[in-house]
């Protein structure tokens, strides 16, 4: 008989008073930002250095101009527009900011526009990653291909014609570096450097714990990923978490809980404030806690049928409606998003390895073929009365397997009404 792991939170109180002093750190740190804000919106210009994170034109009115996507030394990130018609990829920029009370809170937590006048720019020097993209780059004849590999190993923007394509194939999660990239390259490094340690350990030191060992190098080398690809905020919250989950495991404790969710949830709010406004990260906890749910009713089931088949189908099924809140985009081959994300794992590490010999175009012909086939799609959303609904039954099947089924079966009948079309 195997014993039960001990839980995060003993005891209701532990976990609510725990909760208490996260919602405390929040609030301050929300006070805080809040006041920056104000400072920051009553001046009538405000000058800044930022780097260009993303330079593409437009048209509008037969006229012609720039759009940049920068961060600022300050650290909070914003978009502008300019009529120079110049390459500010790989730019720095010293600029004249005009604020304006039009921007909301929420907004400077998050990305806002705002009106500009460039002072003066600075080549940025070439780095390694810049070659490395390079490198990816010339392996590909087709561009919107080489964009592909790029965003999938160092997290730069997908070209937009090919990230159309990507959403209604329903794969947009499996192209943004997120917790399921990191659990990819954590099982890789993990098993490759558990492979080399093991021998040695029951030779020289069997004393010492494999996971802890082999742990912390695979962590290490994960964070210095993170740190390499720019640390976007979608990746440094998954580091957070595979970190925070590896300490939980060496404690021997019980992982996989709503608790230990929450928790997690609540610090990285409070490391990170802008993680209030960002979808991206709401989307990515609403996809952990169907996993929690679905393995919370499914564990007595075999674990090679929950990994390839119930988690997949599942979390397809369970977070349409979460997803169709936000995202009307419906296109019936987005079916394949399942078994897509099933040929991804094994898939990733292997263009990473064919990439390293200079053969990564190997598969281009089969992701084009796939790439091309979706062609038309539908707007369908969910009204924001049934998506409230559908959160609070899918909360309540935390406690009560009734409302899991119910919850299950309403998630079903939603996909029939999304990809079965009634004459």
């Amino acid at each position: 008989m195997q014993l039960e792991k001990p839980k995060l939170f003993p005891e209701n109180k532990g976990f609510l008073f725990a909760m208490a002093v996260f919602v405390f750190f929040i609030f301050m740190r929300l006070s805080l930002t809040y006041s920056t804000y104000q400072n920051f919106i009553s001046k009538p210009f405000y000058y800044t250095y930022a780097e260009v994170l993303i330079s593409y034109e437009k048209i509008k009115n037969s006229r012609r101009y720039t759009v940049l996507k920068l961060k600022s030394e300050e650290g909070f990130t914003f978009y502008t527009t300019t009529h120079r018609r110049e390459d500010f990829n790989h730019k720095y920029l010293r600029l004249q900011l005009f604020p304006d009370k039009k921007i909301g809170f929420k907004e400077y937590l998050g990305t806002f526009y705002i009106k500009s006048k460039i002072k003066d720019q600075v080549n940025l020097p070439s780095t390694v990653k810049d070659r490395l993209l390079e490198n990816v780059t010339i392996q590909h004849t087709h561009q919107g291909l080489a964009s592909f590999y790029n965003a999938i190993f160092f997290a730069t923007p997908l070209a937009k014609e090919l990230r159309d394509k990507i959403a209604l194939l329903g794969i947009s999660h499996l192209v943004a570096l997120s917790g399921f990239h990191l659990g990819i390259l954590w099982g890789l490094l993990y098993g490759i450097f558990y492979f080399l340690y093991r021998p040695l350990q029951q030779k020289f030191f069997p004393y010492r714990q494999a996971l802890f060992d082999v742990g912390i190098l695979s962590m290490f080398l994960l964070g210095v990923y993170v740190w390499f690809v720019g640390a976007p905020p979608s990746l440094l919250r998954s580091f957070a978490m595979v970190f925070v989950g590896w300490g939980v495991l060496l404690l021997g404790m019980e992982l996989i809980s709503f608790t230990f969710l929450t928790s997690i949830m609540l610090m990285l709010i409070a490391l990170f404030p802008p993680l209030l406004v960002s979808l991206s990260f709401w989307l990515s906890v609403a996809g952990v806690f169907y996993i929690f749910l679905l393995l919370e009713y499914t564990k007595h089931l075999n674990k090679w049928l929950i990994s390839f088949l119930v988690i997949p189908i599942g979390i397809f099924i369970l977070m349409l409606p979460v997803v169709h809140s936000v995202f009307g985009m419906t296109s019936t081959y987005q079916l394949l998003s399942p078994f897509l994300s099933i040929l991804f794992i094994p898939f990733y590490p292997l263009v990473m390895f064919l990439h390293v010999l200079g053969i990564g175009d190997v598969l281009d012909g089969g992701l084009q073929w796939l790439f091309a086939l979706p062609n038309e799609s539908q707007e369908k959303f969910v009204p924001l009365w049934a998506t409230l609904v559908y959160v609070a039954v899918s909360i309540g099947a935390i406690w009560y397997k009734r409302v899991f089924y119910i919850l299950l079966v309403f998630s079903v009948l939603y996909m029939f009404y999304l990809f079965i079309p009634i004459e």
